[in-house]
C-alpha cells in the first residue's frame, strides 16, 4: 500500500521532481546533438529516454495531487511511454545495420560519463520518495535508476569501441536499453494495476 504524502515531505518531492524533470530535458538536447554527430545508437536511445524521463516527471507533478485511482490509471499510461525509447532503438538500430560504421569512441564514452552523473543525481534524490505517491513515483525512480546502469554500458561500449572499431557495442549496449525500459514499463504496469485495484476496493 503506498504511503501519501502531505505537507513539507509532499513540497519535498514536487521540488525533486521539477529537478528531475529540467535535468533530463536539459540532458536530452546535449545527448541527441551528440549522438547524431558521432552517429551512436545507443546515445540516440538514451536521448530518447532522457526526454521520455522529463515527460514521465512533468506528469507525475501533475498528477500528484489527484486521487489514488486517478493516480494509477496515469501509472498505466506511463509504462505505455516507458516503451518510446525501445522505439527509438528499432529505428536507428536499422539504419545502422545498412551504414555500420562505429560512433566516435572518446565522445560517446564522455557523453555516458555526463548521463550517469544526471541519472545518479536524480536517482539520490527520487530514492527516499519511491514507495510514496504509487506507481508514479515508483515509475521515476525506476528510469533513474535504469539509466544509471545504461550510462555504464554506454562508457564500456566507448572504451571497447576505442579499442576494435567494431559498431557492435553500441548496438549491443542499446538492445540492453531497450531490455531495461521493457522490464520498467512491466514493473511500472503492474504496480498501477495494483494500486488501481486497491483503489476501487476502497469504500
Amino acid at each position: 500500500m503506498p504511503f501519501e504524502l502531505t505537507g513539507t515531505a509532499k513540497y519535498h518531492l514536487n521540488r525533486a521532481m521539477l529537478i528531475v524533470a529540467l535535468l533530463n530535458l536539459a540532458y536530452f538536447f546535449v545527448e541527441f546533438a551528440v549522438a547524431l554527430t558521432i552517429g551512436s545508437v545507443s546515445l540516440f536511445a538514451d536521448s530518447a529516454d532522457f526526454f521520455e524521463d522529463a515527460a514521465v516527471n512533468f506528469l507525475i507533478l501533475a498528477a500528484l495531487g489527484w486521487s489514488p485511482k486517478r493516480r494509477a490509471k496515469v501509472g498505466m499510461l506511463l509504462s505505455a511511454v516507458l516503451l518510446a525509447p525501445v522505439i527509438a532503438f528499432l529505428w536507428t538500430l536499422w539504419h545502422k545495420i545498412g551504414t555500420p560504421v562505429p560512433p566516435a569512441a572518446i565522445p560517446l564514452s564522455i557523453t555516458g560519463l555526463g548521463a550517469l552523473i544526471i541519472n545518479l543525481f536524480a536517482a539520490f534524490l527520487l530514492a527516499r520518495f519511491r514507495h510514496h505517491a504509487g506507481s508514479l513515483t515508483k515509475a521515476a525512480f525506476l528510469s533513474a535508476r535504469n539509466d544509471a546502469l545504461a550510462n555504464v554500458a554506454i562508457i564500456l561500449a566507448g572504451l571497447v569501441t576505442l579499442r576494435f572499431l567494431s559498431v557492435w557495442p553500441d548496438i549491443i549496449v542499446g538492445l540492453g536499453i531497450a531490455y531495461m525500459n521493457l522490464n520498467a514499463a512491466r514493473e511500472v504496469w503492474t504496480a498501477a494495476r495494483d494500486e488501481h485495484r486497491l483503489a476501487q476496493a476502497e469504500p
